[in-house]
C-alpha cells in the first residue's frame, strides 16, 4: 500500500508537451518521491536542475529496485530484461503488448527503456509490470447535478451548473479517484475504460451473470455514444522509474440526461473501498493527476470549478 509521503495529492499537473498552452515545463514531481511506494526504499535525491537526460551527470547513481510482487513472474509482468529467451521489441507492437509510448519515441540504453520525462532516482520498474510503457485507461463518468424535480442545480456564485464524476476511494491511499486501471495485453482501451469501470464503480466481478449483462446492457448505452478525449500521454506518478512509467488515456463519457446512470447502482469493486458521485470543483484533492483531467472535462462541458474567476494559467 502507498505510504502518506508518497501519496500526498497534487493538485496541478503540469501539462506534458501537448497541453503545453500555458508554456508550464513538464516535470516530475510525483516520480522523485520517497520512499518508494509499498517499500523503505528511498530514490537517490535529484537537483531540479538534473532531472533532464541532456544534462550531463556522471556521478548519477540511481537505486536499482524491482518489487517481488513483480519478479515473482505474474500473467501482467515482463521477466528481468537478461533472461533467456526475452527480447522485448521496444518502441513498437510486440506481439500483444504494445510497447509503443503516447509521447513518440523512447531512447532505449543497455537494452533498458529510458524514462522520456527524465530521471526519476530509481532504476529497474519497481512495482510497474512492463519494462518501459505502463498503459492505463481512465474513464471519467459525469452527469448534471440535478434537484428532486430533475432541474439543473447552478453554483450560487457562478451560476454554472455543477457537474459531478463517479469517484473512488482507493484503498492503498485513502484517497479520492477517478475508476481506472491497466490494459491488459491485447485490449482496446475502449474495453478497457468499460471494463474497469464496472470492476471498480459497479462491482461486477461479484455480480451474477444476468446481473452482469443487464449492466453491460446499460453501460453500452453511455459507453458508445460520442465521448471526450481529455488527456493522452505520460503520466507523473509515485510508481514510474527510469525504465518503466505509466501513461494513460482519460476518456470523458457523459450522461447528459441521467437517465443511463440513474438506474446502475454504485458499488465499490476490485481497488475500490467506496464509490459515490462527487461534485466538481477545484476544491477537489484528487490521486495523481486525475484533479487536471477533472479540470479538463469541466472546461469542455461549461461547468462549475471555481468560485474566483482569476487567471485561468496558475502555478
Amino acid at each position: 500500500s502507498f505510504s502518506n509521503s508518497s501519496a500526498n495529492c497534487w493538485s496541478c499537473l503540469r501539462p506534458v508537451n501537448m497541453f503545453n498552452s500555458c508554456n508550464v515545463k513538464f516535470y516530475h514531481s510525483k516520480a522523485l518521491t520517497s520512499p518508494y511506494p509499498g517499500s523503505h526504499v528511498e530514490r537517490c535525491q535529484i537537483p531540479e536542475d538534473k532531472v533532464g537526460w541532456l544534462i550531463e551527470w556522471k556521478d548519477y547513481n540511481p537505486v536499482e529496485y524491482t518489487a517481488m510482487s513483480v519478479l515473482a513472474g505474474p500473467s501482467w509482468a515482463d521477466p528481468q530484461i537478461h533472461n533467456k529467451g526475452f527480447s522485448p521489441k521496444f518502441n513498437e507492437r510486440d506481439g500483444k503488448v504494445d510497447r509503443r509510448s503516447l509521447n513518440g519515441l523512447y531512447v532505449v540504453e543497455n537494452g533498458r527503456p529510458r524514462n522520456p520525462v527524465g530521471r526519476t532516482g530509481l532504476t529497474g520498474r519497481g512495482l510497474l509490470g512492463r519494462w518501459g510503457p505502463n498503459h492505463a485507461a481512465d474513464p471519467v463518468v459525469t452527469r448534471w447535478k440535478r434537484d428532486r424535480s430533475g432541474n439543473k442545480i447552478a453554483h450560487p456564485v457562478t451560476g454554472k451548473n455543477i457537474l459531478q464524476f463517479v469517484a473512488i476511494k482507493r484503498r492503498d491511499c485513502e484517497e479520492w479517484a477517478i475508476p481506472g486501471g491497466m490494459v491488459d495485453p491485447g485490449e482496446k482501451i475502449s474495453s478497457t475504460l468499460k471494463r474497469e469501470f464496472e470492476e471498480e464503480a459497479l462491482n461486477s466481478l461479484q455480480k451474477s451473470p444476468e446481473e452482469k449483462a443487464e449492466l453491460e446492457k446499460q453501460l453500452h448505452k453511455l459507453f458508445s455514444q460520442e465521448h471526450f478525449v481529455v488527456y493522452r500521454g505520460y503520466v507523473d506518478d509515485p510508481r514510474n522509474t527510469d525504465n518503466a512509467w505509466i501513461e494513460t488515456e482519460a476518456v470523458n463519457y457523459h450522461d447528459e440526461t441521467g437517465e443511463t446512470m440513474d438506474n446502475l447502482p454504485l458499488e465499490a469493486g476490485d481497488d475500490a473501498g467506496v464509490v459515490k458521485w462527487v461534485d466538481i470543483s477545484e476544491k477537489l484533492e484528487l490521486y495523481a493527476s486525475h484533479s487536471h483531467f477533472i479540470k479538463l472535462v469541466t472546461e469542455e462541458h461549461g461547468a462549475h470549478w471555481r468560485e474566483d474567476p482569476g487567471p485561468e494559467c496558475y502555478e
